[in-house]
């Protein structure tokens, strides 16, 4: 596969993507702290979703001769410190590196600070990184591949991780349907209970 072409088909599966968290309304702030306070399940079925097509996709570019795996190393101590930190982040922020720029095409305005944040940080983990390496944090098991180590074919491992990830989508859809879990304003912020009406009586004119 060419530059060319790669960059093509990237671009437009960043189109199809992006369209989807815009329609599924996954970029909102209320939708990303509702999921990580576990009040609704949106963005996991989002996400579970695009890892379930991804790997279908993946298997299929591989298996035709495509595409090549190139995993990389798994760092258990990074993998654990990275993912908490990024969870921690993600809840203060209300966004995630791939919903900022959603966001900042919605028109919130503060979404421009946690892209600075998000790009000083990116600095500033490449000035560490050296430091990082020589730690325990750089250390793991290599390269692995799930496959591999069941020894199955990649294709068939991966449509079989595709259909557990669509059991467990049709799980969780059955019980919490997404229409529920939009909430009102469809931001994801789920009313605790009815607004109250409020009552206005009209003098008589005299």
């Amino acid at each position: 596969m060419s530059i060319v072409v790669a960059v093509v088909v990237g671009l437009l599966m960043g189109a199809v993507f992006g369209i989807a968290l815009e329609k599924s309304r996954v970029f909102e702030p209320g939708m990303i702290v509702g999921q990580m306070q576990l009040r609704n399940f949106i963005m996991l079925k989002i996400f579970l979703t695009a890892v379930a097509t991804g790997a279908v996709v993946l298997a299929a570019l591989n298996g035709f001769g495509l595409v090549k795996l190139q995993p990389k190393a798994a760092l258990y101590a990074a993998d654990v410190i990275g993912g908490l930190t990024l969870g921690v982040g993600i809840a203060l922020a209300g966004a995630c590196p791939g919903t900022t720029l959603a966001q900042i095409g919605a028109g919130y305005r503060d979404a421009w600070f946690t892209l600075a944040g998000g790009l000083a940080g990116a600095v500033a983990y490449a000035y560490a990184q050296p430091w990082f390496g020589a730690t325990t944090l750089a250390r793991g098991g290599g390269r692995l591949i799930f496959t591999d180590l069941i020894g199955v074919p990649y294709w068939a491992g991966a449509v079989a991780f595709a259909a557990v990830l669509v059991a467990v989508l049709a799980a969780l859809e059955r019980w919490r349907p997404w229409r529920e879990e939009l909430g009102a304003d469809v931001d994801g912020d789920l009313p605790s209970s009815p607004r109250p009406v409020r009552q206005v009586r009209i003098a008589p004119a005299e």
